[in-house]
Formats: C-alpha cells, structure tokens, sequence
C-alpha cells in the first residue's frame, strides 16, 4: 500500500520542472494516437440530434451553477433523445473546426477519456450499452445487457440510487493519448480533465430540470468488464448517474 504522501505527490506539479528532459514519443516523432476509439466496419450508431437543432439547455448559466447539487433520487421520466443529444454535446460535444476543439478542455487538447452510457429510460433508445462518438454525435450500439440497471449499481459498490436514474455516464482513460506528448506528467492531466466533463453534465443536466451524481466508489474490475475494456491501455476512471428530479 503506498503512503498517503506518495499519494500526494501524484496532486503536485514538481514534474513539470523535469519535462523537458522527460522521453515523450511526440519529440521522437511518433504519430500521434486517434483521439476517438476506432469501431468495427459492421457498427450500428443512433443518430443524435444535432446541436443546431437544440431547444432544450436555455436555463442561464448562474441559475445553473446556484441550483447544482448532487441528486440521488429520481422520478421515473424518461429523458428525451433530445435531452439526451444534449447532455453528451454538453459533456464531450465538438465545438469547432477539429476534433480538438470541444465543449470541454483537455491537456493540450489530447481529450484521453471515452463517455459510455447505460441507458436506462430513454424515449427513443433502447435500454443498453453505447458509447458516443463525439467527432461525429452519434451512438455507437453496443448492445443489450440483461439486468444492466442492477449491475451497474452492483459496479459502484451497491449504491442502489445507481438503478433509479434515466442513464448513466461512465468515463474511460485511454492514457496513451496524453503519455504521447506529456509522459509521466499526462495522468495528473487525465484526473483534472475527468473533471472538466463532469461537472459540464453537472450543468447541463440542471439546465434540462434533470439532476446528477457524480460517482468515484466503483469495483474496478466489474466496472472495465461490464464495459468491455481492457483495464491497461483503457479503463473506467469515473462515472455519474442522470435523471428527471
């Protein structure tokens, strides 16, 4: 077990100081990795509603920030495919004229984590897997899990406020992305860009009359495999449940 004070070491930022003499595979000239996981040529996708197309999110910026609060019981409404295209533009969407620019920052614009969702009660979607897509705002179909309610609540440690909610938002690293042009500066990076997404579905579920609760208790193990990573070069980080309040 390692001490609290290594622990914290991992929050400083004294590696910065040595990162110009740290091996980093940008200055060797390596590709730089894709920053949205590849799928398979036979991938069935829901096409989400674009962001121009939105009338949902109109609640003004303060009012959302004064009534953000933590909810762990929900109503049983449905989200809408609308409300749902919304929270993951929110969350992860692309703002400008790449891949880079997006809702929310990231380190050098690496954006290392994959949004994953478990739909629960959706209009228009069935109850499953899917992981979005955010160059293109899609849904990439992964498919229908038995009891998926059930066992994501038992992945985040029996929290049975997990089941209740509309859909729920797991986050992945895929290190690499950052490691290729931080090295071991990237994963304090990929901690504080975790961040960034969460509290943007923190905003945007309040803007919707929805609420969220961010969650860091999960099994690991059961969480990754529940997801179909590989828990090394990809693995869940953290997680939050949305729904109607």
């Amino acid at each position: 077990m390692r001490s609290i004070e290594s622990h914290r070491n991992f929050l400083k930022a004294y590696l910065w100081d040595k990162w110009d003499q740290l091996e980093r595979d940008q200055e060797k000239g390596i590709a730089s990795p894709d920053l949205q996981k590849p799928v398979g040529a036979d991938a069935a996708f829901i096409e989400l509603v674009a962001r121009k197309d939105f009338s949902v999110g109109g609640m003004p910026l303060a009012d959302a920030l004064a009534s953000r609060r933590s909810h762990r019981k929900f109503t049983d409404q449905p989200l809408n495919l609308e409300e749902l295209s919304y929270l993951l533009w929110s969350v992860q969407g692309i703002t400008g004229d790449n891949e880079e620019r997006r809702t929310a920052p990231s380190a050098g614009g690496r954006h290392p984590i994959e949004t994953y969702l478990a739909v629960n009660r959706v209009d228009g979607v069935r109850p499953g897997l899917y992981r979005y897509m955010p160059v293109t705002h899609r849904l990439l179909v992964m498919g229908k899990v038995d009891g998926l309610d059930q066992r994501m609540a038992d992945a985040c440690k029996g929290q049975k406020f997990v089941a209740a909610g509309a859909a729920v938002f797991v986050w992945t690293a895929t290190p690499y992305r950052s490691e290729w042009r931080y090295g071991l500066v990237s994963h304090k990076m990929i901690a504080v860009d975790a961040g960034h997404l969460c509290q943007n579905l923190y905003l945007a579920s309040r803007s919707i009359d929805a609420g969220a609760c961010a969650i860091g208790k999960y099994s690991q193990d059961k969480m990754d495999g529940l997801l179909g990573v590989d828990g090394t070069d990809e693995f869940t980080i953290y997680a939050a449940v949305v729904g109607k309040v």
